[in-house]
């Protein structure tokens, strides 16, 4: 089951130089993952169907009792052939349907067959975390495919629209799952099923929420406005999405936890009065419509109310109509979209008033349309009269409730018929009036998909008692009645087929009046779910824009006093309400007086910040309580946070001070005198409030602190750097999420800068070596003549010669050159001592960071370009994937320390380990290289570009101009 549904991910992977490669035939290829998961279900079918189960468990992590669990019974069988097999056929028709020059095609199929896999592994979880995982990994692949046409507007809100409704749904969901898995003691969906907790109150409300979840996945109202927008997603996504696998993902979900819940208070309400009304207002809207595509699409949903009544009844005969509605509603409505989409591409529209007399002109796609069209309007022999019939069946020996449905499902039948009659009569037959549509002729490749799924439809209506042993294996798990329903397309006469005919004649009579019948509907048309949905956005809209008018006032310091006093009043109320220090022992003001020494300068240092005005100095000050800080954990005896601390505040001091080369010398905010003496009584209350809660947290823990078991993991390892081993080894989880953060800050800061473009060069321009735009307004060497500056010298950096002389000084380019690599040397080795010495990937990475703002500091950015001349964006890149790679790799066995490691002996250096502990850091090494390169190229190589430009405008503009009658050069 894994293989199967990895082979689909990775072959997604593979899409792009697929088709790049053979076009539209690559579809071919992509095909086969899911042709060989309907050939392994099938094989499958007899263990399915006999009641047992595939099971598949892997222990992720089982200190936490987290594992990945995959199950393939009945249901699963059943909707893994569905998802499986229309997928296949569906891919293979989009070698027809799609050219190979049409646009962005390779990540269409990309996300098409990923989208399979992840529907592949929702309906085969037996755990509801990762049940959850794939049904959002459904929700986001359906935004990528319904915006496929991205610059069409309406693509793109049907997309969010999509997007919005299924994850706030999915949203509520989780909760339900989290709730249900709390109170019945385990997440494994099988577990829960054979022994279901009782219903209590959170029971009650954690079904509501599932139902949520399962209702807007499935597009039943309130939910079903983004279903019918969703077509403007490429025919074969239609077919696929909206008929056999993600709007059937919601029902599935119904219909595997009705066994258990069907019974608890708010179930069977919400699914049978949400159901009916569903099918009945979907069906009627469709008798109005005009392209055949939307006409599909209110059917698709008026099915899934019915199909949505039917799994949630909570009874046996029920759950088989259900079942067998499911597979029969896939049969016929996958064809009907894909058939719509040959004649779109066969007559250039979908509007049935335009459309006349397609049906002689494609004689083969008619028929193919109408065998399909038979089968949704449950007309004999085909599936879909069977499958009505075991519904009507079932809810007629119901209860009262399910006479009522009965009743809603009676009518909701008649209305399929007459949006059946009228999908073919506008689709295919001739109009009076209407000249015939010129059509081109479709190839047999083109009509093979929609025609095996009709065809299979045909077959499987005689031979549906061939799955009845599959389905009742299902049905089974709800209590038997007296006398069970069994699958068949002939049970003798009887009220159900009565009702059928009475559907059926209903829906003739309809068709028949079907311009009376739209006139009435739009007549009596209610404000659409898509408008209101529109006027909900709007409103929402206008008020976030008064609240952000009403909160935001542009003043940062009002920002930071806003957030410090609401942690001033959150912390007092805390330590007021719980009074922590009682019982707790006495703090210490300081283990040794040194830290108190080091305390109070560094608190002096802040007092400072509080009432100076020149940006530069506030920044030195600023700086000194980081090396304060620093300095406290030398004196507690913490060299790696120390080394770290220094690094850090020596690269944002020099970040600052590139910043401030373009901002006033002072703060230009003039604050008043009665603002300043709020100001200072707030920021020393809230630091005041953080130190005593610090110092009271301290000396109020009752429980034994974790880091002594983490040494003791370290010592057993042979290691003494406990803090890097804790970053590589037993945190590097969070390390990685942490260095994410990092890349994501570093790239949005120089998106803010970089607007345009993002590479300046790597190289000095041999026309601007020795005069650059900052050395136009310095005067020529004294003594030596212009144009004959003497032999040239080597100079002591590849690039110092681009700055003008007034900016340069050769002591700090003497020594930038002598000592950039010994500093690069220091950075690889606090990179590989990292186990058994201070250092460690991030304080390496920091410190060949800063000999590179060493040479740029020296030689300007033409150095800087000559030092590194890759872009940052490689380094940032590469050590993302190396970290990230190096913690999947430690999923093997829980562990990144000990996944791989190797031991080996080298001449002059001795014995040697190297493991992926080292290949972890060196992914943060090259990481934190790329943000400081990354951030020094914005706010420094860029803001000189800036600087030089203005240089050089300034210089011409004191340039005399041109004397009167004078050419203009």
């Amino acid at each position: 089951m894994t293989a199967l549904i990895l082979a689909h991910f990775v072959l997604a992977a593979f899409a792009r130089p697929l088709v790049r490669r053979l076009g539209t035939r690559a579809f071919l290829v992509l095909a086969l993952p899911p042709a060989a998961t309907t050939c392994w279900a099938f094989t499958r079918w007899d263990t399915a169907a006999s009641g047992s189960s595939v099971n598949w468990s892997w222990a992720w992590m089982p200190d936490y009792g987290v594992s990945v669990d995959l199950r393939l019974d009945a249901l699963a069988e059943l909707m893994v052939l569905l998802a499986s097999g229309v997928g296949t056929l569906v891919l293979l028709y989009c070698a027809s349907y799609f050219s190979d020059t049409t646009p962005r095609l390779a990540g269409f199929a990309g996300n098409l067959l990923a989208f399979a896999g992840a529907m592949l592994a929702l309906v085969l979880s037996d755990d509801l975390i990762s049940l959850y995982v794939f049904w959002e990994l459904t929700t986001v692949f359906s935004y990528l495919l319904i915006g496929y046409d991205s610059e069409q507007r309406h693509s793109r809100r049907s997309a969010l629209q999509a997007l919005t409704v299924t994850t706030l749904g999915g949203l509520a969901m989780l909760i339900g799952f989290l709730i249900i898995g709390q109170e019945a003691g385990t997440y494994r969906v099988s577990a829960i099923l054979a022994d279901p907790p009782p219903a209590t109150a959170a029971v009650e409300a954690a079904v509501l929420l599932i139902l949520c979840g399962a209702l807007s996945k499935s597009a039943v109202w309130p939910f079903s406005l983004w279903l019918p927008n969703a077509m403007a997603a490429p025919t074969p996504v239609s077919a696929y999405l909206h008929a056999a696998a993600m709007v059937k993902a919601g029902v599935y979900l119904v219909a595997r936890l009705a066994p258990a819940f069907a019974d608890v208070p708010g179930w069977r309400p919400v699914v049978t009065v949400l159901g009916a009304a569903t099918m009945l207002l979907a069906g009627w809207r469709a008798l109005r419509l005009h392209d055949l595509k939307i006409v599909l699409a209110y059917g698709t949903v008026s099915q899934l109310g019915f199909l949505t009544l039917l799994a949630g009844a909570g009874n046996r005969d029920a759950a088989l109509a259900a079942a067998v509605m499911i597979l029969g509603h896939a049969l016929f409505k996958a064809p009907l979209f894909l058939v719509t989409g040959i004649v779109d591409h066969a007559a250039g529209t979908r509007d049935l008033r335009k459309l006349s007399g397609v049906g002689r002109a494609l004689p083969h796609v008619c028929a193919v349309a109408v065998l399909a069209a038979a089968s949704m309007a449950a007309l004999p022999p085909l599936l879909g009269f069977a499958a009505k019939e075991s519904a009507f069946e079932a809810l007629l020996h119901g209860g009262t409730a399910d006479r009522w449905a009965l009743g809603a499902a009676v009518a909701g039948s008649a209305l399929t018929v007459a949006y059946t009659a009228r999908f073919i009569w506008g689709g295919f037959l001739r109009k009076p009036g209407v000249a015939d549509t010129p059509v081109h002729r479709v190839g047999p490749a083109f009509l093979a998909a929609p025609a095996a799924l009709a065809l299979c439809g045909l077959v499987l209506g005689p031979a549906v008692g061939w799955t009845d042993r599959l389905l009742s294996a299902y049905a089974d798990a709800f209590p038997a009645p007296a006398h069970p329903y069994h699958l068949a397309l002939w049970h003798g006469w009887g009220t159900a087929l009565l009702l059928s005919v009475a559907a059926i004649a209903g829906g003739a009579v309809l068709f028949a009046a079907r311009d009376r019948v739209a006139r009435l509907s739009r007549r009596i048309a209610w404000p659409t779910a898509d408008g209101v949905f529109g006027q909900l956005l709007l409103g929402l809209e206008r008020l976030s824009l008064q609240a952000t008018g009403f909160v935001q006032r542009g003043s940062l310091s009002v920002y930071l006093a806003t957030t410090l006093l609401v942690m001033l009043a959150g912390q007092l109320a805390v330590l007021i309400a719980d009074r922590p220090w009682q019982g707790a022992s006495a703090p210490r003001l300081w283990d040794v007086p040194l830290q108190g020494a080091v305390a109070a300068l560094t608190c002096a240092a802040a007092l400072l910040c509080l009432t100076v005005r020149r940006r530069m100095k506030a920044v030195v000050l600023a700086g000194l309580t980081g090396y304060g800080t620093a300095l406290l954990f030398v004196v507690q005896g913490g060299p790696d946070l120390a080394l770290t601390q220094f690094c850090v505040e020596t690269v944002s001091m020099i970040v600052f001070v590139l910043v401030l080369r373009r901002m006033p010398v002072h703060f230009q905010e003039s604050v008043s005198t009665w603002r300043r003496a709020v100001r200072i009584p707030v920021a020393l209350a809230a630091a005041a409030t953080l130190g005593v809660v610090v110092w009271v947290a301290a000396a109020a823990r009752t429980a034994p602190p974790a880091g002594a078991a983490m040494v003791e993991e370290t010592e057993h390892h042979g290691l003494k750097d406990v803090v890097a081993t804790i970053l590589v080894d037993l945190r590097a989880w969070d390390t990685m999420g942490e260095s994410a953060v990092l890349a994501a800050a570093a790239i949005g800061v120089t998106s803010l800068i970089y607007l345009h473009r993002r590479a300046e060069g790597t190289a000095a321009p041999a026309e601007v070596r020795g005069r650059t735009a900052w050395s136009v307004t310095a005067e020529p060497l004294t003594g030596v003549p212009q144009g004959d500056e003497g032999a040239p010298e080597r100079g002591w950096l590849a690039a110092g010669a681009t700055l003008a002389p007034e900016h340069r000084s050769v002591v700090f380019e003497v020594v930038t050159r002598l000592l950039f690599h010994p500093i690069l040397v220091l950075s690889v080795y606090l990179l590989f001592c990292a186990e058994n010495m201070p250092g460690g990937g991030f304080v390496g990475g920091l410190v060949a960071g800063l000999a590179l703002i060493t040479r740029y500091l020296a030689g300007g950015r033409f150095e800087l370009a000559e030092a590194a001349p890759l872009q940052p964006g490689l380094f940032t890149g590469l050590g993302l994937f190396v970290s990230t790679g190096v913690a999947l790799l430690g999923l093997t066995d829980g562990t990144v320390l000990h996944a791989w490691t190797y031991h080996g002996h080298l001449p002059l250096i001795g014995d040697f380990a190297f493991g992926t502990p080292v290949l972890f850091d060196c992914g943060v090494y090259l990481l934190v290289l790329g943000v400081v390169l990354d951030i020094v190229r914005a706010l420094g190589a860029k803001i000189d570009r800036q600087i030089e430009r203005a240089a050089a405008e300034k210089a011409a503009a004191r340039r005399p101009g041109p004397e009167p009658g004078e050419a203009t050069p």
